[in-house]
């Protein structure tokens, strides 16, 4: 039988870290640093970092591992710490793995390899990170209805041995299901987490067993969802559902703004100038800074920040 990687199964909101950024677009340590300390004042139950939202494939190497080693001090320790090491080049994910194993994280993880190299590329880059780090468990991070989510964590799950979940980024609650019961003899031998990674979907995914969520708009409203799965797992789905509820019309005006930039500006509100997104995102005009804080005030988004 195959030896498999000691692991933790995680419960709880996560926040999906963004990355502040100085004027010229490098990594702002400071503001980092305050944001990850914010986070934790509002009680994360655990934090991923330079996922998607954290912009990391936008990031170089070197500041990749300074946002990871930054965010590795502040936290120091009280809460998990899954990196997000995805990368075009699979020598740079396998080195992002090694530098994130070195500073004691509890999981690495990475997206599909990008411009649809095919499922064979995709086992193979994600053997290749994996294997680089054999007692760090592995998240592979899934976007619904870009592959067989299915298919593809049951044949990960034959070649990685320290595979400990999944980052499920969709709407499609009977995959995620699936996902979740492939859970069986190896959560109890290793831990098994399928992390929920819509945070529209927050409350459905955990009627469907996903323990946890990772999210963007968790940095703006951690309390919300901490919130919200006390509240389902307290057994008050409907208190559940009127937070998912609200929730959302934050969520409906960042999109509408434009969601990174509005990210990035729904900080600012906050008190936390994290400058402005990388390109190819783009930030809000100034000209829609004061509608976008109208916005947010019409659906009771500080009452949200502040729980």
């Amino acid at each position: 039988m195959t030896t498999l990687v000691a692991n933790t199964s995680y419960r709880g909101a996560w926040p999906a870290l963004l990355t502040p950024s100085t004027p010229d677009g490098g990594v702002d340590v400071h503001m980092l640093e305050q944001l990850t300390a914010y986070l934790l004042d509002k009680g994360a139950d655990g934090l991923y970092v330079c996922g998607s939202a954290g912009e990391g494939v936008s990031l170089s190497v070197p500041e990749r591992c300074r946002v990871a080693e930054t965010v590795a001090a502040r936290v120091a320790g009280h809460v998990p710490l899954i990196i997000h090491v995805g990368a075009v080049a699979t020598r740079d994910a396998v080195a992002l793995a090694r530098h994130a194993r070195a500073l004691g994280v509890a999981g690495v993880a990475s997206i599909l390899p990008p411009f649809g190299r095919g499922i064979a590329a995709t086992y193979a880059h994600y053997a290749a990170i994996a294997a680089a780090v054999p007692d760090v468990p592995f998240y592979p991070y899934l976007f619904g209805g870009q592959v067989d989510a299915l298919t593809l964590l049951q044949e990960l799950i034959a070649r990685i041995p320290n595979l400990g979940g999944a980052k499920y980024t969709g709407s499609d609650m009977f995959e995620l299901q699936a996902l979740v019961d492939l859970a069986g003899a190896r959560c109890s031998e290793t831990g098994w987490t399928i992390f929920s990674g819509m945070d529209e979907q927050c409350l459905f995914a955990a009627l469907f067993g996903s323990p946890a969520n990772i999210g963007s708009t968790l940095n703006l409203m951690p309390g919300a969802y901490k919130a919200l799965r006390a509240s389902y797992e307290a057994g008050d789905v409907l208190r559940a559902r009127d937070l998912q509820v609200r929730a959302n019309r934050v969520t409906r005006v960042l999109h509408r703004f434009g969601f990174f930039g509005a990210m990035f500006e729904g900080l600012r509100y906050l008190g936390l100038d994290c400058g402005e997104p990388r390109l190819p995102n783009l930030p809000m005009p100034v000209e829609s800074h004061a509608t976008f804080r109208a916005a947010l005030d019409a659906v009771d988004f500080l009452e949200l920040a502040a729980m």
